[in-house]
């Protein structure tokens, strides 16, 4: 009889593979039966079915929220730290507890019934949380995947993301080319160079405006802000492509109001939606590329870059073909190889991201913390958040802006997707899918060809000819391209700093954990790929 139990149910089944220190962290297989073998942890199923990596990461524990990722939640917690967006909240927007409870029993269980008990506050549903418990049969499975823990809501870093969150909203309409000579924006890096916990990109110590609002890696502070990927013109086989896209209206922004972010956090819906631009433009402001990250499929960005590296670069140093005198790559270390390879690394990036965002942190959004600061503000409540953000003068200027409210103001409607905020689905699949073109192309130590820059209306294209165009390298641009789409989820209002930084990580960690295991399923003379990651060592896979 095949055994009713779920995939969390089954964690505690079987351990006697598993180091101690593991036993209860890894689910088991929920179909034994079908699967015709006996009752298997979740790990050794997949050491047996998956591949090579398995003993890799079997040693891999799961981190765990020290709050809410534990057996047993504090009421009183839940209330302030367990908003999640759709599930039934008070005035405040603090949860209700049976809602609350419904939700976390349904994580507990694993159930596929559990998760149809869940008390919804309105007629928005939540988003796949059953997705972490997917198994993955090649590269990392999602419940030996890690993120550290994010930045506590009480404390200064969680603050000082929250401030940035609040400088881009103020900054949406600026063109990233004019901050330079933006007094808000030079407003924005002198604030944000202030705040210790700050742990944004700086030179020399000082945020600026090369600098502000940019990723971690060396390559994303050379040249103009948006990545070359996202402006070159490319071809879709025959189809020539201008990159010229739908943004939205100037100035609309959301959910500034108590009554608005009430109904979203609930999901009360229908909310509307966002007033198209009439004029295509080049993505050229914090307008813009939330416009993109609101609507694109999870790897086009990096589709659209793999475009053009298949007409303009070579092929990794690592590829057999490389050096074979009567043959090319095709089906493996080809064209379809790696334009495969992203679609099919989204999809085991989205499951890792998922595990770690419903079963592990459950994080709140910044949108639900902006409703903590404005009652907090408006002694409506009194909630653990630090000072750097109360008095900021972000929060100042968004005091002003909003006409008398602290709420974030969030580019779309209907706010933040239904799921936890960390980390970021868009950051873990670019991670994935920018590791997978750097290992499958030759991107180290060569020179973008012809740099090119937005104008301020995103009308038009202009070369770069700045100090820095000799250093734009194609590797410095694909870890760019990363980075704006992480970040653009930020300007959006959808995420944190830290939402982005780690999930680009994590993502990176899957997409190398597949080559890793593809890579014994070649019949070619093959040494590997060779390149650099994130934080700029080189790695050989």
């Amino acid at each position: 009889m095949p055994s009713s139990k779920s995939i969390i149910q089954k964690k505690t089944d079987v351990h006697e593979d598993l180091p101690a220190s593991c036993a209860n962290e890894q689910p088991s297989v929920t179909n034994q039966s079908a699967l015709g073998i006996r009752p298997l942890s979740r790990r050794r199923f997949i050491g047996r079915v998956g591949g090579a990596t398995a003993a890799v990461w079997t040693a891999s524990a799961i981190g765990l929220s020290p709050l809410l990722g534990s057996k047993s939640v504090r009421a009183e917690a839940a209330t302030i730290l367990g908003r999640q967006r759709a599930i039934k909240a008070y005035d405040l927007g603090e949860v209700d507890l049976a809602a609350y409870n419904s939700f976390l029993a349904a994580i507990r269980s694993g159930l596929p019934s559990g998760f149809e008990s869940i008390i919804l506050g309105g007629n928005t549903k939540l988003t796949d949380p059953q997705c972490g418990l997917a198994f993955a049969l090649e590269g990392v499975d999602s419940g030996n995947s890690f993120e550290p823990p994010c930045p506590a809501v009480a404390s200064q870093e969680r603050a000082d993301e929250a401030v940035e969150n609040y400088w881009m909203a103020l900054l949406r309409d600026v063109p990233f080319a004019d901050y330079a000579t933006n007094a808000t924006a030079l407003q924005a890096c002198a604030e944000l160079t202030s705040l210790s916990g700050f742990q944004g990109p700086k030179i020399n110590g000082q945020v600026t405006p090369q600098t502000l609002f940019r990723g971690f890696t060396t390559g994303d502070i050379v040249g103009p802000y948006i990545s070359q990927f996202l402006l070159k013109p490319v071809y879709l086989g025959a189809l020539p492509m201008a990159q010229l896209y739908t943004t939205y209206a100037a100035g609309l922004d959301y959910m500034i109001d108590a009554n608005s972010w009430l109904a979203v956090q609930n999901g009360q819906g229908p909310f509307g939606s966002n007033i198209a631009d009439s004029q295509l433009r080049y993505l050229h402001d914090g307008r813009g590329v939330s416009a993109f990250v609101h609507v694109d499929l999870l790897f086009q960005a990096y589709f659209m870059g793999l475009l053009w590296l298949l007409r303009n670069a070579s092929f990794n140093v690592g590829n057999p073909y490389n050096t074979s005198r009567t043959q090319i790559g095709f089906g493996t270390f080809g064209g379809p190889h790696i334009t495969s390879l992203l679609a099919e690394v989204s999809g085991y990036a989205l499951r890792a991201q998922w595990f770690q965002k419903y079963w592990v942190h459950r994080a709140l959004r910044p949108e639900a913390y902006g409703g903590l600061v404005h009652f907090t503000k408006t002694a409506a409540a009194s909630y653990p958040v630090h000072s750097d953000v109360l008095n900021s003068q972000a929060l100042a200027g968004i005091f002003a802006k909003n006409n008398g409210t602290y709420f974030l103001p969030v580019t779309f409607p209907e706010g933040s997707p239904t799921h936890p905020s960390y980390g970021s689905g868009h950051a873990t699949v670019a991670g994935a899918c920018v590791t997978m073109l750097k290992a499958f192309f030759n991107t180290d130590d060569v020179v973008f060809p012809n740099p090119v820059m937005p104008g301020p209306d995103g009308l038009s294209l202009s070369s770069y000819t700045g100090p820095d165009a000799g250093q734009i390298t194609l590797t410095g641009e694909l870890n760019k391209l990363a980075s704006n789409i992480a970040q653009a989820r930020n300007i959006a209002g959808l995420h944190w700093r830290s939402d982005a930084t780690q999930a680009i990580l994590l993502g990176e960690a899957v997409a190398i954990s597949i080559l890793r295991d593809q890579r014994h399923t070649y019949n070619e003379a093959f040494t590997g790929f060779t390149f650099t990651k994130f934080d700029g060592t080189t790695i050989t896979i």
